[in-house]
């Protein structure tokens, strides 16, 4: 199945709420004939886009190659949370890789929410940066480890922007009888993602960058340099750099036995007054829960509430997108029944067996990111930046991401669709249980 076309028009932009305020982009041409380039990029969501703008800041010539738009995929169209450290905790991190290397993962995290912030100031990007996330926890049992964690950061890692919730202050901060306590985390926050991605592209046009859309890739031919191939395009360059996350295929069997897409869905009430945002969520911070699942909102610039939830069992969206997020949106505030949605949608993320990005060197002159895990905001973002450092011979932070083991899906990529259905069925349960 190809996840380009599954489920969305070719050359359309979904029909999200982001989409439907954007000040779109007009068409970028479709490669077309022979290009030499010092650098390929495949893909233009934040990866790719980031990338191309800091290697233009860099002085190479770079093509960017989009089969669909700019932003199509998970960068315009997810929940806009912009998370600080990795997507797991440093407790695991510190038992996987040390606490030396933990510690440079930590920072390497919190630099990812730095870059988005900064980049957010240019005028290019026509969204604002908002900050605060609280994490709330669903299960009495789980506040004591959250509280716990937000001490060790504090204590070992100097991160004095988090601080703990208890029951009566996360009921104030969310207006919701289904949490028992939580943290919140003021290095972290929000921004509208497409919004973020038109301005990643913006500033990379800017500086130079050649981008291609309706450009699908159907081949990479490694040598010194590598030819990337479209239906009617081949790219010469002497680097080339895969930022395709979810929507990858099958254009490397390496990356697609480690990186999984999976489907996720969001959906956005109408217009709330601020007194109705404010019982909601308090100061317009976001949120994210601690299901497996995860349950994630936050409100818009305009009051709406973005939220959201809802497992998926296959690659293709279901008929009802509104009633899938409704029901664990009714779930953590029931006084919203009756409320009407005026946009739902759904994407394709890409995740990993361990939850940590995937950042490979899958030749000499070829470089892989992706598997960010719902972190691809963050994460996705300083990959590209990372990416044009490590081109340029400075792979340090490429090494440190780079060292963190990505292991395959049982079966590779074959056995990834029952796989899925599976996993996500038992994490389900357990979060019901």
């Amino acid at each position: 199945m190809d996840l380009l076309t599954a489920n969305d028009r070719p050359g359309e932009y979904p029909g999200s709420y982001h989409a439907s305020i954007a000040r779109q982009l007009p068409p970028f041409p479709k490669a077309e004939g022979t290009m030499r380039a010092d650098v390929c990029i495949i893909g233009a969501g934040y990866t790719g886009l980031s990338a191309a703008l800091h290697l233009r800041q860099r002085g190479y010539d770079v093509v960017v190659l989009e089969a669909q738009r700019v932003g199509f995929g998970a960068s315009g169209r997810n929940g806009g949370h912009v998370t600080a450290g990795q997507r797991i905790e440093q407790d695991d991190l510190e038992a996987m890789m040390g606490k030396e290397t933990a510690h440079k993962l930590w920072d390497i995290g919190n630099q990812a929410v730095d870059l988005v912030r900064t980049l957010s100031r240019d005028p290019a990007v026509e969204t604002d940066f908002h900050d605060g996330i609280i994490h709330a926890d669903h299960r009495a049992r789980h506040v004591a480890h959250g509280h716990a964690y937000a001490r060790k950061l504090q204590e070992e890692y100097g991160y004095d922007l988090i601080r703990p919730l208890d029951r009566d202050e996360m009921r104030h901060m969310v207006g919701s009888p289904a949490y028992h306590g939580g943290t919140l985390d003021m290095g972290s926050g929000h921004i509208d993602p497409l919004q973020f991605a038109l301005g990643l592209a913006r500033m990379a046009v800017s500086a130079g960058a050649r981008i291609f859309e309706a450009s699908k890739v159907t081949h990479i031919e490694e040598g010194e340099p590598a030819r990337v191939r479209t239906e009617s395009a081949e790219v010469t360059a002497d680097h080339v750099i895969l930022g395709c996350n979810g929507y990858l295929g099958g254009l490397n069997a390496h990356v697609a036995a480690r990186v999984m897409p999976i489907n996720n869905f969001v959906a956005t009430t109408e217009p709330m007054s601020p007194e109705e945002q404010e019982s909601l969520i308090r100061d317009n911070h976001a949120v994210s829960d601690s299901k497996f699942v995860v349950n994630y909102f936050r409100f818009s610039d305009d009051h709406r509430l973005i939220f959201g939830g809802g497992e998926s069992y296959g690659y293709r969206f279901p008929s009802d997108i509104r009633a899938k997020v409704m029901k664990p949106m009714l779930e953590i505030y029931p006084q919203l029944k009756g409320a009407k949605l005026s946009h739902a949608w759904g994407g394709t993320l890409a995740i990993t067996m361990n939850r940590m990005p995937h950042f490979a060197r899958l030749a000499g002159n070829i470089l892989s990111f992706s598997g960010y895990s719902g972190h691809g905001l963050a994460l996705g973002t300083l990959a590209g930046q990372i990416a044009a450092e490590t081109v340029a011979g400075q792979a340090e932070r490429f090494d440190v991401m780079a060292s963190v083991p990505t292991p395959r899906f049982p079966g590779g990529a074959t056995l990834r669709s029952p796989l899925l259905v599976l996993a996500m069925l038992w994490y389900s349960m357990r979060d019901k249980l």
